[in-house]
This record gives structure tokens, sequence and C-alpha cells, in this order.
């Protein structure tokens, strides 16, 4: 419940020691509950105030910093978590996550992207309709939250989903209203895969643009969604530039090792400047749509065949990013290469617009990202376990995609025991695909849904909204430029 500003101050008067940065916390709009006056009222304003020396209290949990926002305390806590959960007696390390506190009397959202965890306050969409906490993890085996020495064999979608289990249950003591999971592209997965090994702890799921690759030998259904999005003056546009960067390779290749060595680049793990050089351009046209919009095609030289060498190097450096599988642009992702190297699996797309002869290597796989010194064995059973579980058993799950994300080609499906869950996918859009952009009715619902399930739903015959106002600096979601194989 949200306390009226009178009861800050009646609390400010029998306690007289809150500090401004607290005082401002308690202070937040009056948006969802009442303020009768209670002591139980008085209570929950303390435990606002003290939050830092409850979070702290929990065993485990270290303070590496807190960072001012207005109307919420930000936490950066380090986290100890067992190496193997299986067997804890094997050690330790410290994983990095966020907490950012809105009220002990709000539900609470648990975010994961799957990677590292950003340090600057943010807000997830749920957290913005919910208008509760977030609690946010760093994947095990980034830095820092990496073991030491690393054994890559505790690095599975069960150990992560592990990791958040006792996070939850950590937290859940000083957060104890309804929980929702979200995760955006790998973050999607993550939480789906956590619904699935341990259904029990979260009220809801919001998974948006989750891939779900199943079988992993088969990738059709990226040739097939590459041969009809957008329109074909954009797909003809695209592909002439992609198939112009390869007949070009060498004079762009010379042009890239002038960059390499200006910037000090290195592709050692990759195999080469050459290899780098045609992965990056392969990427081109999966990172055109799962980046851009379909607005964005005019910014595409219209005649490769007669654009600059200027012109073709810039729009693929946009696009794909020639720093990107340059060591220094790899190494921080490999954790992930190895994970869809052994478990969630990769696609591989084929390019029928460009002849054999400019093609020497192919589309990478997750392979050629890891250093060889770490074993790596494909499990196909993985995946189709939690695409089973989630067709057959899934209970409050949304899954959002965009119409214009090649990510979404394979994606999650419910079957006939789901209950209460949803797929959706919102128009024109692409790898930022978020309840904002579904359709209108679409939209009422996954909001009514959110709410239903963190417990804030709003009174029968109101509209479904998000309960925060939008925070341009809290709300906005980086769409950081990757390599097609990384969602």
């Amino acid at each position: 419940m949200r306390k009226a500003l009178r009861w800050l101050l009646t609390l400010a008067v029998l306690l007289g020691t809150l500090s401004t940065a607290r005082t401002a916390v308690a202070a937040e709009p009056e948006a969802t509950g009442t303020a009768t006056g209670t002591a139980a009222d008085i209570a929950d304003i303390a435990d606002i105030a003290d939050i830092k020396e409850r979070l702290l209290a929990v065993e485990g949990v270290s303070l590496i910093e807190e960072k001012p926002y207005p109307g919420y305390r930000f936490f950066v806590l380090g986290f100890t978590q067992p190496v193997d959960h299986r067997h804890p007696s094997k050690g330790t390390f410290q994983q990095r996550i966020t907490v950012l506190h809105r009220g002990v009397d709000r539900p609470t959202v648990f975010s994961t992207g799957g990677y590292n965890v950003s340090t600057t306050p943010s807000r997830r969409e749920p957290t913005q309709i919910i208008d509760g906490n977030q609690v946010s993890m760093e994947y095990r085996f980034f830095t820092p939250s990496r073991p030491e020495p690393a054994d890559w064999s505790t690095l599975d979608i069960w150990q992560a989903a592990s990791d958040q289990h006792r996070i939850f249950k950590a937290l859940r003591t000083i957060y104890p209203r309804n929980w929702i999971s979200t995760g955006g592209s790998k973050g999607g997965m993550t939480a789906t895969y956590y619904e699935r090994f341990y259904p029990k702890d979260m009220d809801g799921v919001v998974a948006f643009v989750a891939p779900n690759d199943v079988v992993n030998d088969e990738d059709s259904a990226y040739d097939r969604f590459f041969a009809t999005v957008g329109t074909k003056e954009c797909r003809d546009r695209l592909n002439a530039v992609q198939r112009e960067a390869l007949v070009r390779r060498e004079p762009l290749k010379k042009k890239y090792a002038e960059y390499a060595a200006e910037n000090g680049y290195t592709f050692d793990l990759v195999g080469g400047l050459d290899r780098a050089y045609e992965s990056v351009v392969l990427d081109y046209v999966w990172g055109f749509w799962q980046y851009s919009l379909l607005s964005d095609c005019d910014s595409i030289p219209a005649d490769a065949k007669n654009a600059s060498d200027d012109d073709l190097w810039n729009t693929v450096d946009t696009i794909s990013g020639f720093d990107a599988l340059t060591d220094q642009g790899l190494t921080p992702y490999v954790p992930y290469y190895y994970q869809a190297g052994t478990q969630l699996g990769s696609p591989t797309i084929e390019f029928p617009h460009i002849e054999k002869e400019y093609l020497r290597y192919g589309y990478p796989e997750p392979r050629s990202y890891v250093p060889r010194d770490i074993p790596m064995r494909f499990r196909p059973g993985a995946m189709r376990d939690v695409d089973s579980w989630v067709a057959h058993h899934a209970r409050h799950m949304l899954f959002v995609y965009g119409e214009n994300d090649p990510w979404g080609s394979e994606r999650f499906r419910l079957g006939k025991g789901a209950k209460d869950s949803y797929v959706f996918t919102a128009p024109g859009m692409n790898h930022g695909a978020n309840v904002a952009g579904l359709v209108p009715d679409q939209k009422a619902l996954a909001t009514a849904r959110i709410l239903d399930w963190a417990g804030v739903a709003p009174a029968a015959g109101a509209t479904p909204k998000p309960l925060a106002t939008f925070d341009a600096k809290l709300d906005a979601r980086d769409m950081e430029r990757e390599p097609t194989l990384r969602p």
C-alpha cells in the first residue's frame, strides 16, 4: 500500500532519523493504496527507510554500491552462490545482482538479461506496468560473476535457474508480495527455463522475443522468414549489399585491416581477419531485421553495385559492426556461445542470392567463438524438454514476439495443457517488441493479466494500464548491436 504524504511527515516526527534520500522514497505518489494511518502503515514506512540494512542482513548479500534515483533506492549487490548447486561443497562465487527498490508493499519483478547485469537504474516494462520493485541478476560466467577457476560444465540452464531460485528465496522475506519474472531475448529464454525448473516460485512470467530452437539441425523457418519479411524492395537492397560486400572482399578487407590496426583489434578467437570479415558480412541482413524497422530501408544503398567502398563499409559497420567479431568484441560473450553450442542451439541459414564462389567458410557455428581448450558437447534434449514443458504445463506465461524479428522464427508455442498463457506478436516490430507494441485488444489483455498476476489488478470495469508513469531514463531499453548468433 502506498502512503499519503501526511503519514510520511508523521513518521518523520516520530522517528526523527530519516535521511533525505529515504524520505524521497517513502514520499512517492499515492498510486494504488489507501492511507489509513495504522501502526502497520508506519511499520511499512520504517521498512522502506531501512531497506539497505535489511538487504545487507540477508545471508550472502554484500554491498557493491548504491546509486540514487528519485523515488527509488538502487543497489548493486554481491550474492554468494554455489559453483555447483548439485554439489555445494565445490565452492562458491560472487554473483552480481541489482535491486531497484520501490516499496516492501509492492510486487516485485525478477529481471534477467541472460548476460551482464546493468549497474545503471532501469525498469523493465512489467516493472512499469505493476509499479513494483525490480531484482536483476547477472548470468553466471559473465564477468565478474564467474567462478575461479571456471568449471564450464557448471554453465547450464538448470544451474542458472537454481541461481535465480536461491536469490528469490533469500529476498522473498523482504518482498513478500507477488513476483513476476521477465527478460528479453536470452533473458526471456532464461525466465522461461527458470519457470520450467522452479514453477512454484513466480506468480507470472513475461518473456519477450525468446527464441526456442527445439531441433538444432532444422533451421528452415529462418530461411522462410528471410524470403518474405518486409517488402521485396527492401529485401533486394539488403541482399545486394551483402553480396557486393563479398564481391569486393579484398579492398574492404584492406580497410578492415587498417581499422583493426588503428584500434588494436585482433582475430585469434575467430580464426583470422578473413573469417571475421565474412562472418560480419553474413550477419548484415539478419542484423538489419533484428534491430531496424522497415522504414529504415531508405538508409540502405539502393544500387549496391555502383556504391562506393566507403558506402558499403559504412552500412555493414552500422548494422553488423566490424568490431563485433574481434577478440575484444567476442570475448565477453564466450559464455553465451558456449551455451549455444551445448544446450541452446543456434541458427544456420542459407544465402541463395550469393554464389558459392564468394563464400569461403559459410555460416559460423558457436564452436568457432569458444576457445579450443574449453570442451563442448551438444545436448539436444535440453530444449526439447523445455519446449514440451511449456506446451503442456505453462501457467501464467506471456510470450511477446516482433513480426519482423528473425529470432521469432523459432518460438515458444502453447499446447492444450497451458493455462492462462499467451503468445502474441507485435506487428512491424523487431527484437525490441513489447506489450506497448501489441494491437489494442492484445495490449489490454496482456496488461490486465500482468496486473492480475502481480496482485494489483484494477477494479472491475477499469481500463488496465501501467500503474507507473513512463520515465524516459528508467524505461528506455538498450538495443545493443550484437552479431547474429547472439539473441
